[in-house]
């Protein structure tokens, strides 16, 4: 077990060395949502405003917007986690890594490990930048508390499902499948307007789809409003996303190269 712990220290700090090697990826992890929060707060907040005032419990648009954002947050971050595991996996890394005496578990880990950290780093940033755009925040000490081990939850979901991705993928555009994952489902969530306001199978799916239940959890707990069943919802979404990516990834990462 201490080499296993040893061995993915050492990848963890191999990758997050590798955020000077590649600035590009901190930035798209916190510029594409930064730039979203611009576009719907700033270009489209007036009318949506508006619209939000007059809906019972109505409040600021750029409160009903921020926990979407955060979804948004993870899946930029883990985005960049798939590119960068297909990275290693098309150019032989990886396959260096398995004819070398180290911890094999170590190798995915560092990965994961390092994504999470990045991923809330950029989380946090995001927090303050919406605070800037006129997010407010009713959630106290144990609201917060919750709201960092939701995201934290999501974080290691996707993640691991992008590193299964990037080792399945044949290139980079293969691995370019998650970004769709990750940017079109939370248009079609809850994330930027009420699912009631939706039409017909539209509204359907975006009430069955897994990121509503999270974004309306991560509403509510940084609200202070009631959350309901969504918590269980969205803790069994990560949990089943985290289990099924843990298990792909491994099978992916043990099968024989030549095969």
């Amino acid at each position: 077990m201490s080499y296993a712990v040893r061995d993915s220290a050492t990848m963890l700090r191999r990758n997050l060395k590798h955020l000077r090697r590649y600035p590009g990826m901190m930035i798209m992890s916190l510029g594409m949502p930064v730039l979203l929060l611009l576009l719907f707060v700033g270009v489209f907040g007036g009318a949506l405003n508006a619209g939000f005032a007059t809906r019972p419990g109505g409040g600021a648009y750029v409160d009903y917007l921020v926990p979407g954002i955060l979804l948004m947050t993870v899946g930029y971050g883990a985005s960049m986690t798939a590119l960068a595991v297909n990275r290693d996996m098309t150019e032989g890394i990886i396959a260096r890594f398995r004819t070398m005496a180290i911890a094999r578990v170590s190798v995915l880990t560092g990965h994961v490990l390092g994504a999470v950290l990045r991923t809330m780093v950029s989380a946090v940033l995001v927090v303050g930048v919406a605070l800037a755009f006129g997010f407010r925040p009713a959630a106290g000490f144990g609201g917060w508390l919750a709201t960092l081990g939701m995201v934290l939850l999501l974080a290691f979901a996707l993640t691991w499902l992008a590193v299964a991705v990037g080792l399945a993928a044949k290139n980079a555009e293969g691995a370019n499948l998650f970004i769709l994952f990750v940017q079109v489902l939370p248009f079609l969530s809850s994330a930027f307007v009420p699912t009631d306001t939706m039409s017909g199978a539209v509204r359907w799916f975006a009430r069955n789809e897994p990121f509503t239940p999270i974004i309306d959890t991560l509403r509510g707990l940084t609200l202070a409003t009631p959350v309901g069943g969504s918590a269980w919802l969205a803790v069994a979404w990560c949990a089943g996303f985290t289990l099924a990516g843990y298990v792909w990834a491994r099978a992916l990462f043990r099968r024989d190269p030549a095969a």
